[in-house]
């Protein structure tokens, strides 16, 4: 439990750090959070708005902030360990609360797509969470297409955390992931973006 918490602790401080705001000021770029229509000092501000390599290096450390944390605490556990860890939740869970509600900006981050992925990277090898979230992603981009990458993040977490239940992923796991979605959800819900029109339709049609 002591070794969970610190580790929790370690993953929402680690979180909490926002490199767009971070290489946005080392490459002398003004803060990428500031000129996005939506404030959000992730990953797609900073390609958007502080050009490739601020992009690059925040992309970077968004996975890293995320996958580092989980991969030190499960690292060597087995698949039968990590079911029975209900603590496991919180050390998963915590980087994407850290960067969603940072200590560092006044609870103000980003919407954490970039350290999702980072934290199930952090699982392997057991990758089955990281392969369903890729797949929802691919899938509603290319197959079924949702429109538009507001509603195909809130469709994708929705649709993972299900998949990762009824597949039996490890339960802390999938509880983890269960709170991971819970605050995306909350914070595409408050976003300042401007929302497209929900739409579906066949990579076959336009």
């Amino acid at each position: 439990m002591i070794r969970a918490l610190i580790f929790t602790v370690v993953g929402y401080l680690s979180g909490s750090v926002l490199y767009a705001t971070v290489f946005s000021r080392l490459f002398g770029i003004e803060n990428v959070a500031e000129q996005g229509k939506d404030k959000n000092p992730g990953t797609a501000n900073a390609f958007m708005h502080g050009g490739f390599w601020v992009g690059v290096c925040t992309l970077v450390c968004d996975i890293g902030k995320g996958t580092l944390p989980v991969l030190l605490y499960t690292f060597g556990k087995t698949e039968a360990e990590l079911a029975s860890d209900i603590w496991l939740a919180l050390v998963v869970s915590a980087p994407l609360l850290g960067h969603i509600f940072p200590i560092f900006n006044k609870f103000s981050g980003g919407k954490g797509v970039a350290v999702t992925f980072g934290v199930l990277i952090g699982l392997v090898p057991h990758a089955v969470p990281l392969f369903i979230l890729a797949f929802y992603f691919i899938f509603f981009s290319v197959v079924l297409r949702v429109k538009a990458h507001f509603h195909r993040t809130a469709v994708t977490y929705y649709f993972t955390a299900a998949t990762m239940f009824l597949l039996r992923v490890a339960l802390p796991v999938s509880i983890g992931f269960l709170i991971i979605t819970a605050a995306v959800q909350y914070k595409l819900h408050i976003s300042t973006e401007k929302r497209q029109k929900f739409e579906v339709g066949l990579l076959w049609m336009h």
